[in-house]
């Protein structure tokens, strides 16, 4: 068998990778960003209601029995969780949807990324509409 050397990759190649690296940093960065931000269910929670029920928790647990302990600890650690995401430094969504924009039809092209997949995903319409992405793709 004839050993295999390194490969020689023309310039055109290595930006042709690198651009297809960065259209799927952007593809996923806008992707991860509206899961990330996507509307819950419910009244929204503030810092101030957080602390407000964690105060409650700190009452509650001197007088709980063993059960009622556990689930008091794990809402703690949710609501200190939430509260830790909610101040969070806010994620720039108009950036994350220009570099989408820029690099959604090469995307799709390449891909086979059809206009009801990335709607299934949660990306508006009219997003892939300003990506030039069609309904027929």
């Amino acid at each position: 068998m004839a050993q295999r050397g390194p490969k020689n990759i023309t310039p055109q190649h290595k930006a042709a990778m690198a651009a297809g690296r960065s259209e799927g940093r952007a593809i996923k960065n806008y992707l991860e960003a509206l899961e990330s931000n996507k509307p819950r269910r419910g009244r929204r929670r503030t810092p101030e209601s957080i602390a407000t029920r964690l105060e409650k928790i700190d009452q509650e647990m001197s007088s709980a029995d063993a059960m009622k302990r556990l689930n008091l600890i794990q809402e703690r650690l949710d609501l200190l969780a939430e509260l830790e995401h909610l101040q969070a430094p806010k994620v720039d969504m108009a950036a994350l949807e220009e570099q989408f924009v820029i690099a959604a039809k090469g995307y799709s092209d390449r891909k086979g990324i059809s206009w009801t997949a990335w709607r299934e995903v949660g990306v508006p319409g009219s997003v892939l509409e300003r990506a030039g992405v069609s309904r027929s793709s």
